[in-house]
């Protein structure tokens, strides 16, 4: 089991711009080994001092990759640029080495198809998605909005009116809106999980899911 946890608690990062700089960081908050690779040597000078390993390297030179041991990692993160062509063929060679997890960033839905049929399990529109959270929180009342597969969401969102002073088992929500409260916040104190009995009071936080259509009406109600 040690084996297995030591080979699987590392990732390897591939582009070091804003994007993969940043999840190189928090991995390594996490207590995650990264081996960090970009072609500019003044950007891996930057990181050196702050992943456990960096290296320059041509990403789409399968030798390059495999003298960095790349081949042996389960988790991998494309995050290059503007350079698309890179980008393809840096992910067909990790689909290659047959890495079991494999990140990639896209810049386009385009460019996400293509990633995602050369050996790309999940693909990252950075730009895309905040442009879609952002547009979701500027018109609503909603606080924050997650969007995942399927036309899914969790919206975090005050308590509305009707259900002031009520348990959300008396409040209905659910069969009324749709909708299942999650968790539930009050002034100075931190999250809890929601029950049937939970009392809700005025000024309270909600985080709410289910389908988008149906979080947003219920973050519309006053």
């Amino acid at each position: 089991m040690a084996k297995k946890d030591a080979a699987t608690n590392r990732a390897v990062i591939i582009g070091l711009g804003r994007f993969g700089g940043s999840v190189a960081m928090e991995l390594m908050r996490q207590r995650t080994e990264v081996l960090a690779i970009d072609s500019n040597p003044k950007i891996v000078d930057r990181y050196a001092d702050h992943v456990t390993h960096a290296a320059v390297a041509d990403s789409t030179d399968e030798d390059a990759l495999h003298q960095l041991g790349v081949h042996r990692f389960h988790r991998a993160v494309v995050s290059i640029g503007a350079d698309l062509e890179a980008s393809i063929l840096t992910t067909s060679l990790l689909g290659d080495f047959a890495i079991p997890n494999i990140w990639a960033k896209g810049l386009s839905r385009q460019h996400a198809s293509i990633l995602e049929r050369v050996g790309a399990h999940h693909v990252v529109l950075p730009e895309h998605d905040m442009g879609e959270r952002v547009a979701h929180l500027v018109m609503g009342r909603m606080l924050d909005y997650i969007e995942f597969e399927d036309d899914y969401a969790m919206v975090k969102t005050t308590a509305p009116a009707e259900a002031v002073g009520r348990t959300l088992g008396e409040a209905q929500l659910r069969s009324k809106h749709k909708i299942t409260v999650v968790s539930i916040k009050r002034r100075g104190e931190g999250f809890s999980y929601a029950t049937a009995d939970t009392l809700v009071r005025a000024g309270d936080l909600l985080i709410v899911a289910g389908k988008a259509v149906d979080t947003e009406r219920f973050a519309e109600l006053d």
